[in-house]
């Protein structure tokens, strides 16, 4: 009987492959956040987002009793309005766009070390940001340039991948970039306020990047991917995406923004401000039940089987009952001579729409960029709904209440506490090897 020889294995014994490498080095490291952009984009956003959110909680506090006695160099309430809007959300962007938007335009991706000065820009400029709140108005504008610095730098580098790209739809891709240089233009032009004292001409700027910029991103990325996530969960609805939808939304966008320079100086008054608050409330309540009509179409009650795909679907309805709740504010206000609740509605498309489409998308990429399995846990699930309970919470206190302080205050905690359970939770991922010691 002949004995056949024992090739040598081609991997040494000595050398673990990746997946065994994933199993074997649990340990968190600062370094495993430059494996790929979104670790490091959404591991900063995190950071912010805790920080803002416990900073709000904070004021809130401050504001109902003489517990804190915080001094202010800056009105709290532009505060968080900026760093809402152009704190951490520009940072998830960045971790989204990296990864996704060069197979979009058929792109090598950028290194991550070429994504790490302008996202530690934004993320240093927007701490320094609330401390300067309470420090001096100079140190907050200092913030404000390196913000500025890494949105824009950033910025370039997305345009970078769209001249690069030969794909023949690059609509969503160029949509993406000229949002965001919509969103330096407003950042700018909240620094020069800021500097000059004119705090209409800030709210105003905040407010154009909100419709402008962040808006217009959310609702391009929404365009593309939720029929195409809710398409691959569920084979049996077929992908539309009409794109007379995504001119629909954008133009929405582009009304409200005209909506903030036209009542720059405050609500429009006589003949002309009464035609005005018609009209935009019309066209307000009209879009809106275009998109709650959408929302429908695009899968929401079959989504509700599927936690994951239902966080998606609930946070773009929220986009529905924003513009609905608009419109009838400026309905009712056309009927009483000034708008009511105007910042129900606002929070109803911050707190409602797109915080739960960040919460939703976040929590779908790092799951798939982590090596897990692409579902919404008993945490996660229970976390969303408390998200909307903030949200409901927030709406009701922008009604003029004696309670209006102290449900103010339950929405911030109870924002921060959910943001803070879900940010710890993501942070440790984004440090961590992907459990199914796959490369990213």
């Amino acid at each position: 009987m002949s004995v056949l020889p024992v090739l040598p294995s081609r991997v040494s014994p000595g050398k673990p492959s990746a997946g065994e490498r994933a199993k074997l080095d649990r340990r968190w490291r600062a370094r495993y956040l430059l494996l790929a952009p979104h670790r490091l984009g959404f591991f900063l956003a995190m950071g912010l987002l805790v920080a803002s959110g416990a900073w709000w909680a904070l004021v809130q506090l401050d504001r109902v009793s003489a517990v804190l006695a915080l001094p202010y160099a800056l009105s709290p309430s532009l505060v968080h309005a900026a760093v809402m809007t152009f704190g951490f959300i520009p940072l998830f962007f960045s971790g989204f766009l990296f990864t996704a938007g060069p197979k979009w335009l058929g792109v090598p991706p950028l290194g991550v070390r070429q994504l790490l000065a302008p996202l530690l820009l934004q993320a240093t400029g927007w701490l320094l940001w609330l401390a300067g709140a309470h420090l001096h108005a100079l140190l907050a504008q200092v913030a404000l340039v390196l913000a500025w610095t890494g949105l824009a730098w950033m910025t370039a580098g997305f345009w970078r991948l769209i001249r690069l790209s030969q794909a023949p739809d690059q609509l969503h891709a160029r949509t993406v970039g000229v949002a965001c240089l919509v969103g330096c233009l407003s950042l700018a032009g909240l620094l020069a306020s800021v500097a000059l004292e004119a705090p209409a001409v800030a709210r105003a700027s905040v407010l154009t990047g909100l419709w402008g910029f962040v808006l217009v991103v959310y609702v391009s990325v929404a365009h593309r991917m939720i029929p195409f996530f809710t398409s691959s969960a569920m084979p049996f609805i077929a992908a539309w995406r009409p794109f007379w939808v995504l001119w629909l939304m954008l133009g929405a966008a582009a009304v409200e923004v005209a909506a903030v320079w036209v009542e720059l100086g405050g609500p429009l008054q006589g003949t002309v401000g009464s035609v005005w608050m018609l009209a935009r409330g019309i066209l307000e309540l009209a879009a809106g039940g275009v998109l709650l009509w959408l929302a429908v179409v695009w899968g929401l009650v079959q989504s509700l089987k599927n936690r994951l795909l239902a966080m998606l679907h609930i946070g773009f309805l929220w986009f529905g009952l924003a513009l609905v709740l608009g419109g009838t504010s400026q309905l009712l206000g056309w009927v009483q001579g000034a708008p009511v609740l105007p910042l129900g509605s606002l929070h109803a498309l911050t707190m409602g729409c797109l915080a739960s489409l960040m919460f939703a998308m976040v929590t779908r990429v790092s799951c798939g960029h982590s090596g897990r399995a692409l579902v919404a846990d008993k945490l996660v699930w229970s976390l969303f709904w408390l998200l909307q309970a903030a949200t409901v919470l927030r709406i009701v206190a922008a009604a003029p209440s004696a309670l209006g302080a102290w449900l103010l205050l339950a929405a911030a905690l109870l924002w921060a506490g959910v943001m803070a359970v879900w940010g710890v939770r993501m942070a440790r991922w984004y440090g961590r090897l992907r459990a199914d010691g796959r490369a990213g």
